[in-house]
């Protein structure tokens, strides 16, 4: 009896909906095109992929040494959130694991927000921050990872591609591109079994299960130590040497930095005089180091380990 109520009640709003829609569609053409337009675009934008907005790169200290990866997207199919109160609806891909050209493990992440919240919060940087926060600490307590403290914005991530990143996402592009319907000559009936046969269709194209991060049980200290690492450079680790010939007489002088947070040699900016020379990595690391021995500049050479993440200067001595 209830199963047959219910399937009734059903039916006579359907009813009510097809009279109210023939009676629109007699009475005002115009503003039943408007309606039904205004469904069909709708249902496009929940169609439309993933865009990537930018890529973050932190190290994993547990439970696997390697990089983190988090690609923040933009998804129209995302909620936005009502209010500030509220917890933030993000979709989370498939992790994905993999070692670089020098055998190098890392892990990709993507996370999608909606795209009206990203471009809102590019207008203020405390706010985009927030957002990264976000990403790093639900990687953090939600994958079970020991990040480092340290985070920085990249141009991509590995295996980065659209269709790559829409697989992990779960994002299916159909095989061609729905027709826009001639709204003039169809019945109503007829557009909106149209418009609910593309409803069935976005239903199978869902993305992995939404998860609300509430802003207020973010560890306050995790917010504060990622905050600070993003504004204010770390002084890396570093060796400085004096090296003698056979007779043991000074040399050169060998720097040797620990740059875990760097991928290459372009990243990093050298000054060097004859007294002292800076090394600086955008918004990651300064180091500021005077020579034990006047040395001859123009004798400097640096190169970059890529595997050990390790800078070595060596310059001769005047």
């Amino acid at each position: 009896m209830c199963s047959t109520g219910s399937t009734e009640d059903i039916l006579q709003q359907m009813s009510k909906l097809w009279s109210m829609l023939d009676d629109l569609s007699e009475n005002d053409p115009a503003a039943y095109r408007t309606l039904i337009e205004k469904q069909m675009k709708e249902g496009a934008e929940f169609r439309a992929p993933p865009e990537l907005d930018s890529c973050l790169c932190t190290e994993i200290l547990k439970p696997k040494k390697g990089l983190l990866y988090i690609n923040i997207c933009g998804w129209k199919r995302v909620p936005a959130p009502q209010d500030t109160s509220r917890p933030l609806p993000v979709y989370t891909g498939k992790l994905e694991t993999g070692t670089n050209e020098d055998q190098d493990w890392y892990t990709v992440l993507d996370v999608a927000l909606n795209p009206v919240l990203l471009q809102e919060s590019r207008e203020n940087k405390a706010e985009i921050n927030q957002v990264y926060m976000l990403a790093l600490s639900f990687a953090q307590k939600q994958l079970g990872m020991t990040l480092s403290q340290e985070y920085r914005v990249v141009n991509s991530s590995p295996n980065s591609s659209p269709d790559e990143m829409h697989r992990r996402l779960g994002f299916q592009k159909l095989s061609s591109a729905p027709k826009q319907p001639n709204t003039a000559g169809q019945t109503p009936a007829a557009l909106l079994q149209h418009i609910s046969s593309l409803q069935s269709e976005n239903q199978e194209d869902s993305a992995p299960q939404i998860i609300c991060r509430p802003a207020e049980k973010i560890k306050k200290d995790l917010i504060q130590v990622i905050s600070a690492a993003s504004v204010e450079p770390q002084k890396p680790e570093y060796r400085l040497e004096v090296k003698t010939d056979a007779a043991g007489v000074p040399d050169s002088v060998e720097l040797t930095v620990e740059l875990p947070m760097v991928c290459s040699m372009s990243e990093c900016q050298l000054s060097m005089s004859k007294d002292d020379v800076l090394l600086e990595v955008e918004d990651l690391y300064y180091l500021l180091v005077d020579f034990p021995k006047t040395v001859n500049e123009d004798t400097a050479s640096a190169i970059f380990n890529k595997k050990k993440r390790r800078l070595t200067l060596k310059v001769n001595v005047l």
